[in-house]
């Protein structure tokens, strides 16, 4: 079995062939990457050698329709992961052309090529930020309806409807999965975690938003991939899956801990003007995946929290080139 993972540089995508490759051997990775900012050639050091021929990476961009036409009719994918995505929130906000033309057109390419060149199934990575905001009580379901709130969700919410679109029209076999604030190794460094971490190693000041009481449900990134290939292998084509670990924190309590597990002082913290549409609570109801597929996360916040931020302390090196 081939696949092709797109966006596999990036952190849940590299996690994501990591797991792949180590637990379903003989299967066959392809990895396309555009390496924009967050997507990290290092991040998959070392698998080419490890695997053979088991593994390949090509450098392109997925909105790049006759490179990949070309690429599905060479190989014989069984399935297409797309994770490509602009990714970060607040760079949507300044500028939404990237997030467009990457999570929209580029799904849309794939979407195109999958179809025409006859690969079976097509799992669409996506977020629970395309929901909106919650309030304090419930959570989100499948059937809950999309209300992005930036720029990136919307453009995510935009190729999760086109995604669903070509299985109403064409019959292809697309699943969407909706998954809740990921953590663990090789994540890009601005985003919240990492970010803290390495500040809280400098001595510099840890910037929350707001009162830093928005609250974000969080599952790490091995459980997230889990669950992506009980997708992969048994979801039911046309449907949405939502994936989270019922592991609600407000972002200043995530902080705390961070802060706490470093021995860093909490006047370390700076409350800064809030991001312009910042949702203030996200929950994700993962009752469906469950029952149907049989997937439960394994990792608790409680263990994996303290193991990641350690993965971080023990692997400057990676993170110091890419914020000197």
């Amino acid at each position: 079995m081939r696949l092709l993972v797109t966006g596999g540089c990036g952190f849940i995508g590299s996690n994501f062939i990591r797991y792949i490759l180590d637990h379903y051997a003989p299967e066959f990775v392809t990895n396309v990457d555009a390496l924009t900012y967050a997507g990290n050639i290092e991040n998959v050091a070392g698998l080419a050698a490890q695997y053979g021929d088991r593994y390949e990476f090509l450098h392109a961009d997925i909105a790049n329709a006759e490179l990949i036409d070309e690429l599905m009719r060479k190989h014989h994918f069984f399935a297409v992961v797309n994770f490509a995505a602009e990714s970060h929130v607040d760079r949507s906000i300044n500028s939404a052309q990237n997030f467009v033309q990457t999570n929209v057109v580029g799904a849309s390419v794939l979407l195109e090529a999958a179809r025409r060149r006859g690969v079976r199934r097509f799992i669409q990575v996506s977020t629970d930020e395309v929901y909106g905001s919650l309030g304090p009580e419930g959570r989100f379901t499948e059937v809950s309806p999309t209300a992005p709130s930036s720029p990136y969700s919307a453009s995510k919410a935009g190729a999760d409807q086109l995604a669903l679109a070509f299985h109403k029209t064409y019959g292809e076999e697309v699943v969407v999965t909706r998954c809740s604030n990921n953590y663990g190794p090789y994540q890009y460094p601005e985003k919240l975690i990492p970010l803290m971490v390495i500040n809280a190693l400098r001595d510099r000041p840890l910037p929350v938003y707001g009162d830093g009481l928005n609250v974000r449900d969080w599952i790490y990134v091995e459980d997230h991939c889990a669950a992506l290939v009980a997708v992969l292998l048994n979801g039911k084509p046309g449907e949405v899956y939502n994936i989270g670990a019922d592991s609600e924190l407000t972002n200043l309590d995530l902080v705390h801990r961070i802060l706490d597990h470093l021995g860093k002082p909490r006047d370390l913290i700076q409350f800064v003007e809030d991001r312009l549409g910042h949702d203030r609570r996200y929950a994700i109801d993962s009752s469906k995946i469950r029952a149907d597929l049989g997937w439960k996360p394994l990792r608790r916040l409680e263990e994996a929290l303290p193991a990641t931020i350690d993965w971080y302390l023990n692997n400057r090196p990676w993170w110091e080139k890419l914020i000197p």
